[in-house]
Formats: structure tokens, sequence, C-alpha cells
């Protein structure tokens, strides 16, 4: 499926940011800060980082859970709205991603933080959509074991429809402010939205206006069955892990075939694989980078890691073997179903050792790592860009700053040279119009079911 001309087509870029970065052991390095991860200034001088190599948005991963052990890597996250809210200030166009679970929220208060987000940004808020994995985040929330994979993006579904009945339950013209008469607002152009339904009551309409985006964009992440007839339905970008060519123009293909047969414009529908760029003057001084990083892997905790997501007792696997041959089937695994084939099928594919394994998983868990120079990094980007893999990609260096550092200064002026990326932001303000995506219209005005972009959508059905 090769893509129109790129003089029609432009990159969108996204910057996931990870403290000190994606690799496990970024934080051993001589110039990083093990206590960047809650230090403000750091994520400030990354933001203009980014938006210097003019990104369309960065991104930040959550979970209600302490994710990895604090003896392998630095562990403490601040709240990703809360911090992006701080660098709404800091910033003047970027787009502003939040993670935030469908599982382990409301639709009421999370509604009401990323419409305050999006009007404190001026139209800049995206909320990354995750339905949240494993048994340690539901035990949080009282919980014994995680709800099924299915129950999940069922009540993911019904989270989000509330979201949109929210955010469209003040009209954009609802504000009078005719001192005169002294009416504020118009009473006829407020829709409380009465929902009532198998997970959730929501009676009154959001405390707060009708944001400039009307929706934050919303972004998806999950790449199994569920996960992208979710997408189909819902999702205005997808981040996703694709290790090969062939699998990310295959998964780019049947996502847009998906988003096509639901009634909406496959264009907008944005897919952007990851990448952790190692960036060298020469290939050679890329490899060196990465063996650097490599070395300074501890391969116990990788080892206890893969254990868990491959659902195996410890001290089953042996670091100098390949995986064992029999391993459960994806469809006996309720946590991360697309990460735990995309894992395997690695190990498999390259005949891999578990120690290989977690030397290749150490850079980008799963996510495509390529070492060479800005001109080959490039090579790549475009080729997928082109060959109908890929809208755009999620940018994950390896080490922050440096790695963002060199991707801005020596990736992005290749990228606009040869037409694919923006010289300068322009005119469009809001992350929807960088994007290239329309202002969804208010469902109570045009009568039409909420959804991506307002398009009617089919019932959202799990199997």
């Amino acid at each position: 499926m090769t893509q129109p001309p790129t003089a029609q087509r432009q990159l969108r870029l996204n910057a996931f940011l990870m403290n000190t970065g994606h690799h496990e052991v970024s934080w051993r390095l001589p110039e990083s800060d093990p206590y960047a991860s809650v230090d403000l200034g750091h994520y400030r001088e990354l933001a203009r980082i980014a938006e210097r190599g003019t990104f369309d948005s960065l991104f930040l991963a959550d979970g209600p859970v302490l994710f990895s052990s604090v003896g392998q890597r630095p562990s403490g996250a601040l709240e990703p709205i809360t911090l992006l809210t701080a660098l709404a200030t800091a910033t003047e166009h970027i787009g502003l991603i939040a993670t935030a679970s469908t599982s382990y929220n409301s639709p009421y208060n999370l509604a009401r933080r990323f419409a305050s987000l999006d009007h404190l940004s001026g139209g800049r808020a995206g909320w990354n959509i995750v339905t949240t994995a494993g048994a340690e985040a539901a035990r949080n929330f009282g919980l014994d074991e995680e709800p099924a994979h299915a129950s999940r993006y069922e009540r993911a579904a019904e989270f989000l429809d509330v979201a949109l009945k929210l955010w469209d339950s003040w009209e954009d013209d609802l504000v009078v402010a005719d001192k005169a008469s002294g009416v504020w607002g118009d009473e006829t152009k407020i829709h409380p939205p009465h929902h009532r339904g198998t997970h959730f009551r929501v009676e009154g309409a959001l405390n707060v206006p009708r944001s400039p985006q009307g929706y934050p964009l919303l972004v998806q992440a999950g790449s199994s069955q569920d996960g992208k007839r979710f997408a189909a339905r819902y999702a205005e970008a997808v981040f996703t892990a694709q290790q090969t060519l062939a699998d990310a123009q295959a998964f780019y293909s049947d996502l847009k075939s998906r988003a096509r047969a639901a009634g909406r414009d496959g264009d907008h529908l944005k897919i952007l694989p990851g990448i952790v760029p190692v960036i060298g003057s020469t290939e050679a001084e890329a490899r060196r980078h990465e063996e650097v990083l490599e070395n300074h892997i501890v391969y116990e905790h990788g080892l206890h890691r893969l254990e868990h997501l491959l659902h195996l007792g410890p001290g089953t696997l042996d670091l100098d073997a390949p995986l064992p041959a029999e391993l459960l089937p994806e469809s006996a695994i309720e946590g991360a179903k697309s990460r735990y084939t995309l894992v395997v099928e690695l190990a498999r594919r390259e005949n891999l050792t578990v120690r290989e394994l977690i030397g290749r998983l150490g850079g980008g868990r799963g996510h495509l790592t390529f070492a060479g120079t800005p001109e080959q990094v490039a090579d790549a980007i475009e080729t997928w860009f082109t060959e109908g893999a890929a809208d755009g990609f999620n940018i994950m260096p390896a080490v922050l700053p440096s790695g963002l550092e060199l991707f801005v200064d020596h990736v992005v002026p290749i990228l606009r040279a040869r037409g694919l990326l923006r010289t300068e932001y322009g005119p469009r303000r809001t992350l929807r119009e960088r994007y290239g995506l329309p202002r969804p219209a208010n469902q109570y005005v045009t009568g039409a079911p909420a959804g991506a972009g307002s398009v009617p959508a089919p019932a959202l059905t799990v199997s």
C-alpha cells in the first residue's frame, strides 16, 4: 500500500518522554540525572527541544502502579496531566498527550481534567486511552485480580462515550456574557448526559465549558484484536510497536480498513510506530553507543521482567538458552496481549537466546531500535512513511536529553530537506489542526452520535 507523493503528506512526529531515556540503563550514564523523573526543569528542557524540532506533540506514559523494581531504574513518575499543565506554560506550539486509564478513573473527573488542560494550553491536549493490564494495578483499587481483557475494553468504550457526552454538554456558543441584561449563559444550550449504563451512571453536565478542540486528540496504543476494534471506532492517533516493515504495513492496512468499515475517513486515524534511534556520526560510532548501553544491563532485572511478561515462574528461563518451546497462546493472556506476542515472535524469528532478547528489549521494550547515522535513521523513517507502514513516528530516545537533541539537530534537518517535515509551525494552533483532523461537531447540536470526528459508528462488540 504505497502512499501518495510526500508533497501531499508530512510526517507526524511525537516525542515519547521517559525520565532519563527509554533504555533501562540510561540513568547509569555519567550524563544522566537519576532524579530527573521528578524535576520539572528536566521536562521543560525536553519539551523545548522537541518544539525546536517542530514535533507535533509530546507524550507521557503512565499507570496507577509502581511499574518496575526501584532497584532497577528510576521508577517515580509525576502525574502526567499535572506535569503537562506546567509544560503548557513553557511551550507555545507542541501538543501535550497524557496517558490515563479507563479502568481506574471516573469519566466525569477525567473529562474535566482534560478539558481544563485543553483550555489552559490553547487547544493542545491529547488523551492516550489505556485499559491498564496487570493484577498489581487492580489490587491498588480494591480488586483481587485484573478484569478480563474483553471486559476492560467494554468498560473503555462506555467510558469514552460518557466523556464525549460530557465534552459536548456545553454548546460552543452557550456563553452570552450580556452585562446589560444580566444573562451570562443560555440555559437551553446546556445538555446533561443523564447516562445510565452497564459501568457508569453520570447525571449532570460538565462544569467546564467546551474546550478549544471540542475533544482532546484521542490516542490509543493497543494492538490486540480488542484494541484494534476500539481504535477503529474512536482513535485519531495510534501508537504501536512493530519490529519489521512487513508487520508495520500489515498493521497499517488492517487498521485503516477497520476505520473505513466503521464509516470513518481512514486519513483521520494516524498510525505512529515507535522507534528508538541510537545515533552516531558513523555507523560504527552508533554501534559503540549501543554497546555501551548493553554493557550496563543487569540481566537479572531483565530476566525477572521477562518471566513476568511471559507468565512463567521465577527461575524458568536460562539466560543462554532460547525461550521454552511451549508457551501460552495469546488467547490465554489477559494482560498486554499484543506485546506478549511481539516479544515471543521476535525471539522465535531471530532465534535469540534469553540474554540476547533481554538486550533487544532493554532499549524499547519491544519497539524498533535502530542504530545508525542521521542519514540512515532518516532513510528508515522515510521508507516506512512512504511504503504504507506509518503516518509518522513515536520518537523514543534511548537517553535523554542527549538522544532527543541529536535527533532534532541532525535527523530533523534531513527530513526537512526531503520535504517530509515542516520547517516551522505556521498558523495552525491546535493539536487536532497539526494532525490534520477536524474539530468535532457537538452531538447535541448535530443530532449525530458522538465519536471520532462526530462520525456515526457501530456499537463496539468484543469477542
